[in-house]
């Protein structure tokens, strides 16, 4: 099977595309050599995917006829990425949270929908309306 279409099997990409595009960038490694997409893969090839800023390790069990339900995913592939990649998964998000300050920029959806709710139930507001 041809990895960009393994790696489309198995949800590591959402797009048979997406992984090709990943392949032909050299975000793709299987058995620590850069390859491109046409390259058959075998069951115990180790697959290094560097995608999002982290490096997922791989190992091939075997090979799914097509695209599988998330739930039936390992059966066909064991992660062995390192705790490390995995923890800076953990600091991305974290990091991504707190982007935009307090007080910065436009409001957002929930922000306008607080201060909306402030008028209402201002009394000083409340007062103004009436007169």
């Amino acid at each position: 099977m041809r990895i960009d279409k393994f790696l489309w099997c198995v949800r590591y990409f959402k797009t048979r595309s997406i992984a090709t595009t990943a392949c032909k960038k050299g975000q793709v490694k299987v058995n620590d050599k850069i390859i491109k997409p046409s390259r058959d893969i075998y069951p115990t090839d180790k697959i290094t995917v560097r995608k999002n800023q982290i490096s997922y390790v791989l190992e091939v069990l075997d090979l799914p006829e097509s695209r599988l339900g998330a739930k039936l995913v390992g059966m066909y592939v064991k992660d062995c990425t390192p705790k490390e990649n995995l923890e800076k998964l953990d600091l991305l998000k974290y990091s991504k949270d707190y982007y935009r300050k307090k007080g910065t920029g436009r409001p957002t959806k929930k922000d306008r929908r607080s201060i909306d709710d402030i008028y209402e139930n201002d009394e000083f507001f409340k007062e103004n309306e009436e007169e």
